[in-house]
Formats: structure tokens, C-alpha cells, sequence
């Protein structure tokens, strides 16, 4: 006569625990360099600020304001809304000017670095004998030409706007 078999398919699939510790065994190294970052970002509080977003902003803008509270930051702020306020004072055409022409300036001052030029005025004569200070000042007069030279250029044009002096 025949015999019942005892089949219990528990047996034949990995339990949860061996899948961890197969997949754990695997991924050594990852998990490794995983931790390894999260130490790395909660040393540097930013696993804190993280859980602070995900939580919903629970506490974040203590935390964005407790950020801001150093000395650093105030003045960081400060020199923004300055520049923000100087920005806002300078008409776009004037701003487009000056920024063209520190860019033909810079563009000069690269030209005069590329091909070795340096400056030699009669007063700077000693500081022209050393050749970092003679590129620097290569570099500088090229700079000025440039801006100089992209001012007329764009009074030429009529590409100078008339500032209103205040």
C-alpha cells in the first residue's frame, strides 16, 4: 500500500531572515559604502535636515532659521539684499554695457596670458622684472584694453545709455 508523502512547501522557499542575510552577503560591499555615506551625512547634519523634509517640514524652518543665526549667514543675507537693491538701481542697458565690456576686457586679458604678453610701464619697472607680476600685469592691461576698447566700441554704436544722475 501506498504512503501519504509529507510536503511542506516552507521547506523548499527561503525563509525572509535567509533571504536578508543571502542578499546581505551579496551586497557586502555596497552596504558597506552605504553606511559609510550615512555616517559621512549625519556628521555633516544632513541626514537631520532630511528627516525634517520628509517629516513634513516638522521643525524646519527652526532649523533653516537655527542655519541662519550665524555671523556668516547674516552677512551673506545682508550682501544678497544689497545686491539685489544695486541691481535693481542699474538699468538693464547700462548693466548689458558693463557686462559686454568686461567680457571683451577678460577676453583681451586671456588673449595677453595665451601669448606671454606682459606690461612694462616706466614706473613699474621693478615689479615688471618678476614674471608672475609682469603676466599678472599683462593680464590686467590687457583687461583694461578690453573694457576700453568695448566702451567705444558701444559709444560708437550708440550702445551707451544716458544714466540719470540722481
Amino acid at each position: 500500500m501506498a504512503k501519504a508523502i509529507d510536503f511542506d512547501p516552507g521547506t523548499l522557499l527561503p525563509t525572509p531572515g535567509e533571504r536578508v542575510a543571502a542578499g546581505t552577503a551579496e551586497s557586502a560591499d555596497a552596504l558597506l559604502e552605504a553606511l559609510e555615506l550615512l555616517r559621512v551625512l549625519h556628521e555633516h547634519r544632513v541626514l537631520h535636515t532630511l528627516v525634517r523634509v520628509v517629516r513634513g517640514g516638522e521643525g524646519l524652518a527652526f532649523h533653516a532659521l537655527e542655519a541662519l543665526n550665524g555671523p556668516g549667514s547674516v552677512r551673506a543675507l545682508r550682501n544678497a539684499l544689497d545686491a539685489v537693491k544695486l541691481l535693481g538701481n542699474v538699468e538693464p542697458g547700462t548693466l548689458e554695457t558693463v557686462t559686454g565690456a568686461l567680457s571683451d576686457g577678460l577676453r583681451e586679458g586671456a588673449r595677453r596670458v595665451r601669448e606671454g604678453e606682459r606690461a612694462g610701464l616706466g614706473e613699474l619697472l621693478a615689479l615688471v622684472r618678476d614674471p608672475d607680476v609682469g603676466l599678472a600685469l599683462g593680464a590686467l592691461v590687457g583687461v583694461l584694453r578690453g573694457f576700453g576698447r568695448g566702451l567705444r566700441e558701444r559709444e560708437a554704436h550708440g550702445n551707451l545709455p544716458d544714466v540719470p544722475r540722481t
